[in-house]
């Protein structure tokens, strides 16, 4: 009776501890506030994106342009643009611009017609973490729909896209409540290499780790979920 107490007091300590450090983490552990990210929502092309190109007034002309792999499209009248790292709009600037020596009056747009330069993961608490590529123009809300949605032990509050750029990796939330009111504002349109991360709430983690504790050969369900939890601060 007096060793199953102590092997019972052990346990106990053991998790309590356990549970402290959770805690303490979640409120210690957080890393620098991030600039904010203007420009996330806006798509930037790359190669092999398509591209419809529309050149107002009348006659109207209708292009369909592919990215190649040096970057650039090319347009009737006017030859090669350069498309490979800049907005749509940018795109219908420059195109607008050249053109109206030939074309008075002209109104160019340029949408993405399939988003075909990259691919996005979605890693943390949803129903199939995975990577796949972008074929069309996909936003927060269709990429976790791709994977399932977010599992129950999601904190729907702590989602975040991360984008890596020359200047190192831009981190900004997504009000998903907002989102689910009608406001998309944080629906970011997503571009390859974007991760969007959405982590455990905080009793998930403490259950993570107190499974962990008590049955460490067993498997846990959503281990790639917690994993992602420890490398991605939120």
């Amino acid at each position: 009776m007096g060793l199953h107490s102590h092997t019972l007091s052990n346990r106990t300590t053991i998790a309590t501890a356990a549970l402290l450090l959770v805690w303490l983490g979640a409120g210690c552990a957080s890393t620098p506030k991030p600039e904010p990210a203007a420009n996330l929502g806006i798509y930037h092309v790359g190669a092999p994106d398509v591209l419809a190109v529309t050149i107002l007034p009348d006659p109207i002309v209708t292009e369909t342009a592919v990215v190649r792999p040096d970057g650039l499209i090319t347009i009737q009248l006017i030859g090669d643009v350069q498309a490979a790292g800049r907005t749509p709009n940018e795109i219908a600037s420059e195109v607008e611009e050249r053109i109206g020596r030939y074309k008075r009056g002209a109104r160019v747009t340029v949408a993405v017609s399939k988003a075909e330069s990259s691919t996005v993961t979605v890693l943390g608490e949803v129903r199939t973490p995975s990577r796949f590529p972008i074929v069309k123009l996909t936003r927060v809300t269709e990429a976790l729909g791709a994977v399932g949605g977010p599992t129950p032990f999601a904190s729907v509050s702590g989602i975040r896209v991360l984008r890596p750029t020359p200047n190192g990796t831009v981190v900004q939330p997504v009000d998903f409540s907002a989102i689910r009111d009608g406001d998309m504002t944080t629906d970011f349109a997503l571009q390859g290499g974007d991760i969007v991360y959405v982590p455990p709430t905080l009793l998930a983690k403490i259950g993570y780790v107190v499974q962990q504790i008590f049955f460490p050969f067993q498997p846990i369900i959503g281990v790639s979920q917690a994993a992602g939890g420890t490398l991605i601060a939120h």
